[in-house]
């Protein structure tokens, strides 16, 4: 499964680079997933530039992929876990969640659903190359 898992990424600001890459590591643990399983790490585009994902994400070789405000909101009907601060916010019911997903490619599923930190969410979302013959 090298390559197949991108996790989502919704932060506060001031939260830490470690706390961000300690939660993506829980996230792989949870799933029983390799770091090489690893693919990208998905965010809002408003937050890539952000010095403590671009650090968290240089950890496991990556660096922070934009998702646009629309990206997130068309896959918002197949998030499972919802924030009314973040719908307010944001247009969907977890950040995390519709930034794995819309990371991972349209044929993507949530392998796991949002976990949270103190400052952060994670979810993992798994690709579906369809291109490729069995």
């Amino acid at each position: 499964m090298t390559g197949a898992l991108v996790a989502g990424i919704g932060f506060r600001r001031g939260t830490e680079a470690e706390e961000i890459a300690g939660l993506i590591e829980r996230a792989l643990a949870l799933v029983g997933a390799a770091r090489s399983s690893l693919a990208a790490v998905a965010t809002a585009d408003d937050r890539a530039s952000d010095p403590a994902i671009r650090a968290a994400t240089a950890r496991f070789g990556l660096a922070p992929h934009p998702i646009a405000a629309a990206a997130l909101e068309a896959r918002d009907a197949e998030i499972v876990t919802r924030s009314a601060r973040i719908e307010r916010l944001r247009g969907v019911g977890s950040l995390a969640e519709a930034a794995a997903l819309a990371g991972a490619g349209p044929q993507s599923r949530l392998a796991l659903p949002r976990i949270a930190s103190g400052g952060a969410t994670c979810a993992l979302a798994v690709r579906y190359d369809t291109t490729r013959e069995p």
